[in-house]
């Protein structure tokens, strides 16, 4: 899958999904979000996606941008043991249907 990458103004980030300068100086500062090289613009990564989440946290639920950094993180933990589960769920069914007798086991 393809990353989309955007460059957008502050006004634009302001405009669209209700994000100030002050926030979106603390977002790049805690790392979250990559300043461009042109001034008072940001480098996004699927800004559809990221943009509205910081909002909604921010906004939304209050939280301050240190906490939101913390939330970031534990949301990309939870995803990856999702993916785990799922892998090694597909994996226990193959090896049932191996035992079985049904069929060879096909490296995941």
């Amino acid at each position: 899958m393809e990353t989309r990458v955007l460059l957008l103004t502050y006004q634009e980030c302001d405009t669209r999904y209700g994000l100030g300068r002050a926030e979106l100086h603390q977002f790049v500062e805690l790392g979250l979000l990559r300043p461009a090289p042109a001034p008072d613009t940001l480098e996004v990564e699927e800004p559809d996606e990221l943009l509205p989440r910081l909002a909604r946290l921010h906004h939304g639920l209050g939280l301050a941008p240190e906490a939101i950094d913390l939330v970031l993180l534990m949301r990309q933990r939870v995803l990856g043991l999702q993916a785990a589960l799922a892998r090694e769920t597909a994996r226990a069914r193959e090896l049932e249907h191996f035992l079985r007798g049904l069929g060879p086991i096909e490296e995941l």
